[in-house]
């Protein structure tokens, strides 16, 4: 599947992926310099890319694994959402977890992108709804007593 990239920026680096199989693409800072994100603090990073998500698709955006447990960065909306009508700049929204300053760097992985298929679906107002065996048990419910 082709995925449309448009570069904002000369030095915007282009999605890859760090395996053949791998099911993210690795989203890459387009800041200036290196920049600093205090604990517990949320910075906007650009990526310096637009995208064109296909319809019936939506771009994931993710931690990446290495970053989170290392640096204590993460996307601070835990899952970003680039719809298939977006063709701004994506940006990454990295919030520091740690209780010690971070540093990015220009052209840094910062997260990660997965494009995936969504269903669109319609919402019915209902008087009732099918019983099952769970019925309204919520949070823990299920587990083991």
């Amino acid at each position: 599947m082709e995925v449309k990239v448009k570069k904002l920026r000369d030095d915007a680096v282009i999605p890859t992926h760090g395996s053949e199989y791998a099911a993210g693409y690795d989203l890459y800072a387009c800041i200036d310099s290196e920049l600093t994100i205090l604990p517990h603090e949320t910075k906007m990073i650009p990526i310096g890319l637009a995208m064109e998500i296909p319809v019936g698709y939506a771009g994931l955006i993710y931690a990446r694994s290495g970053l989170a447990t290392k640096k204590g960065l993460a996307p601070a909306n835990k899952v970003g959402v680039v719809d298939s009508d977006y063709r701004g700049e994506v940006m990454v929204a990295l919030h520091n977890h740690s209780n010690i300053e971070q540093k990015i760097d220009k052209q840094e992985r910062i997260a990660q992108l997965v494009v995936t298929p969504f269903l669109s679906v319609y919402f019915k107002e209902s008087d009732s709804l099918e019983d099952t065996t769970r019925g309204t048990g919520g949070f823990g419910s299920t587990g083991s007593k």
